[in-house]
């Protein structure tokens, strides 16, 4: 059985979106593959994605916590609000406990009956969608397809931009095509729903979803840390003791670096909102590592100079201070 989504985040179940993303920020800084080298730790990482996708989306948590972990399997047209409430009658009915066979053997109606002032039927209300006996129905209800998984590659500019790529997919009546969408601000790790392009039902059930699993690319000149972008920041020696103001690219254009004087190598400076976007909260940062650079071979004024900095100058690198 999977692991509880709210566990996997550690937050209540009525926690607000707020406390969710915050939650998912504080693990996924510990969690990311380019933090953490563990073994376990990219699997934890994107359990803690799928977590998040589905928590931070008000229709997916919705149907999780009506359904829980089969919230994938349950077709459309069941309302999760009148399930939810056709499980509390049922509780109420019997004595307070969770409907035989909810998270144990079976699906979750496993055969169970409720009728009251309320009217409720579970097997009319899920119709038989786990391949259980349909209440009252007769024979084997529908079955659902299963829901398949596959990984796409993308670059650090078409995870700022968003793009639009063509998969190909087998399917019972052979390879088929379909243009998919990955929106702009997403992550290594996330996951996409496509609805309807998994395995096939039987039975009239529904066809599984297929979820596509984002990776970005290494990239020659950004890195990565969740949503925030580095690059380093090559300076000339005069600009980073002087000060300057630096012109730098970056995957949404042109930006501006305003070097402070007296900057030395490996100082962060930060740009901010001009990492990765973000559709359900704030942007990413991006951090520009200096880097001092000196000419290889200066010419005979740039090393005259360089002697009479030498000559006058008091300042030593290597001193404590």
């Amino acid at each position: 059985m999977a692991r509880d989504f709210y566990e996997v985040l550690g937050v209540p179940r009525d926690a607000d979106q707020s406390e969710i993303q915050r939650a998912y920020r504080k693990r996924a800084r510990t969690l990311h593959p380019d933090v953490n080298k563990e073994l376990r730790a990219e699997e934890a990482f994107k359990e803690l994605s799928e977590a998040y996708d589905v928590l931070s989306d008000p229709d997916q948590r919705k149907r999780y916590d009506a359904f829980g972990e089969d919230f994938r399997r349950v077709g459309a047209e069941v309302d999760p609000d009148a399930y939810s409430r056709a499980r509390a009658h049922a509780g109420a009915g019997a004595g307070g406990g969770r409907p035989r066979g909810w998270g144990g053997g079976g699906g979750p109606s496993d055969g169970f009956r409720y009728s009251g002032s309320g009217d409720v039927d579970l097997e009319d209300l899920l119709g038989g969608i786990f391949g259980g006996r349909g209440g009252g129905r007769g024979g084997w209800g529908p079955v659902s397809g299963s829901d398949h998984e596959t990984e796409m590659e993308v670059t650090v500019e078409e995870a700022y931009n968003g793009t639009e790529r063509t998969l190909s997919i087998n399917g019972p009546d052979g390879p088929r095509t379909i243009d998919v969408n990955i929106p702009a601000g997403v992550v290594d790790g996330q996951r996409i729903r496509l609805r309807g392009q998994g395995g096939q039902g039987s039975g009239g059930g529904e066809t599984g979803d297929l979820y596509l699993i984002v990776r970005i690319a290494p990239h020659p000149r950004y890195r990565l840390d969740g949503r925030d972008l580095h690059v380093l920041l090559p300076l000339a020696p005069w600009e980073a003791a002087l000060g300057a103001s630096v012109d730098i690219d970056t995957p949404g254009g042109s930006a501006t670096v305003n070097v402070p004087a007296g900057t030395s190598s490996h100082r962060r400076l930060r740009l901010k909102g001009r990492g990765l976007p973000n559709r359900r909260g704030k942007p990413g940062d991006l951090y520009a590592e200096a880097q001092i650079k000196v000419p290889r071979s200066p010419s005979a004024d740039e090393r005259e100079l360089l002697e009479q900095l030498g000559k006058v100058s008091t300042f030593n690198p290597r001193s404590a201070r």
